[in-house]
Order: C-alpha cells, then sequence, then structure tokens
C-alpha cells in the first residue's frame, strides 16, 4: 500500500515497455501514473498540469532528458517539481551532471523496481509529507513549507525540492556537523541506496545559489558540512 495516496507519477520514457513495468510496480503500490514518450510531449504535459513527481529518461526524441529539466526548472510554476532521472546513462559524468541540471535522484537502467519503489517513496515523503504549520524563521532564512518557498534577507532562492531539505536540514541545528552518510539518510529518505558525492553536488549547487552567502555552508574536511548561523 502506497504511503502517498494516489501521488500523481508522470513517467517521460520513449521505451514502452519501461513505462509499462514503471507504471505497473507503482500502480499495485496504489500511484496513478501516467506516460508520454518523448521529451516534448512530456514537458507539454508538466507544464499542462505538473504531476507529483516526474520521472525523466534522459535520451529521449524530440526534446532530450536533460532540456525538459532544464526547461522545468526554468519555469517558477514547476521549478519546485521533484524529478528522478531514470536512464542507462550510468557514468559517474552522468549523474553528476544529472543533478548539476537540478535532477533529485538518479537511478540507472537495468535497474531493481524494488528499488525504484523506494525511491519514489522517499522523494514523495520528503516533497510531500512534512510541511510545517505556518512560517518558520531560521536567521536570516524564512521558509514558508506550504508554497515551497524560502527567502534569505528577503530574496526568494530558486531551490529545487532536495535543495530545500537540505537547506532546512541543516539549519535545524546550527554548528552541528552532520556527515555525507547523515545526509542521505535523513535528507534524502531511510534506505537511500544513493553515493556520498551526491551530498557534494547538491551542497554545491546550494551554495551558488547562496551567492554572497555562501560561506553559511562550511565543509569540515573528512566528516561532512555544518551551517553557520554567524558566517559573514
Amino acid at each position: 500500500m502506497a504511503k502517498t495516496a494516489r501521488a500523481t507519477v508522470l513517467v517521460v520514457d520513449d521505451e514502452a515497455e519501461i513505462c509499462d513495468l514503471v507504471s505497473y510496480n507503482l500502480g499495485r503500490e496504489g500511484y496513478r501514473v501516467v506516460q508520454e514518450h518523448d521529451g516534448e510531449a512530456g514537458l507539454n504535459r508538466v507544464f499542462k498540469s505538473a504531476p507529483d513527481l516526474l520521472i525523466l529518461d534522459l535520451l529521449l526524441p524530440k526534446m532530450s532528458g536533460l532540456e525538459v529539466l532544464g526547461a522545468i526548472r526554468g519555469e517558477p510554476r514547476t521549478r519546485g517539481l521533484p524529478v528522478l532521472v531514470l536512464t542507462a546513462r550510468g557514468t559517474e559524468m552522468d549523474k553528476l551532471v544529472g543533478f548539476e541540471r537540478g535532477a533529485d535522484d538518479y537511478l540507472t537502467k537495468p535497474f531493481s523496481p524494488k528499488e525504484l519503489v523506494a525511491r519514489v517513496q522517499a522523494i514523495l515523503r520528503r516533497t510531500r509529507g512534512e510541511q510545517a504549520a505556518g512560517p518558520l524563521k531560521i536567521g536570516p532564512f524564512q521558509f514558508d513549507n506550504e508554497r515551497h518557498r524560502v527567502l534569505l534577507h528577503n530574496r526568494e532562492l530558486d531551490l529545487t525540492p532536495t535543495e530545500y531539505r537540505l537547506l532546512e536540514y541543516l539549519l535545524q541545528k546550527p554548528g552541528r556537523v552532520f556527515s555525507r552518510e547523515q545526509l542521505l539518510d535523513k535528507v534524502w529518505g531511510l534506505g537511500y541506496f544513493g553515493e556520498t558525492r551526491t551530498v557534494d553536488v547538491h551542497v554545491r549547487r546550494l551554495r551558488a545559489k547562496l551567492g554572497r552567502d555562501a560561506a553559511l555552508i562550511r565543509t569540515v574536511t573528512g566528516v561532512g558540512y555544518a551551517a553557520e548561523l554567524s558566517a559573514k
């Protein structure tokens, strides 16, 4: 039984067999799954009626998955859409590029249906299941979980769902150092199958978006990361 009732998942993949496999396994867990088979159609579907989660191949006809991802992250209405990349391109560089473009998670083909379901559940749990009753102010940051917005010195930050959750988690205990493994467990979800390098990529993206306040996230060599609200 699905942890998130009737969440809608859009699968964009030009391989019908993959779409059907994903649809079958997620459907068994109670998710509503819709399909598109090229990048252009997938993007149009997102803009017309955004799903709760997008599962996106990179090698697509008409419009590549990276182009689709860039368009989604560049549009205010959809920039917060969780995206799981599901692709045969599995080199470390491919993964880094995917995360740099704004993917929340990355799974390579061939894949375990059980792992796919676990990752979908983890993504939806962290993006839909934890909402504060109202705006939360932490130092110079103000979080609005209901609208999924965060302001820094009254400037709105353009964050992906995972970047948002990572920043919020680090700021919950300023000064505390979290290892990469702890962050994977708490931010990406219990039992996450990913690599610790994933954390480094997201921290780098997050710092870039903090701009002159990038020092608010401190690297502790050989250990992990900490938020420092007193940083200048």
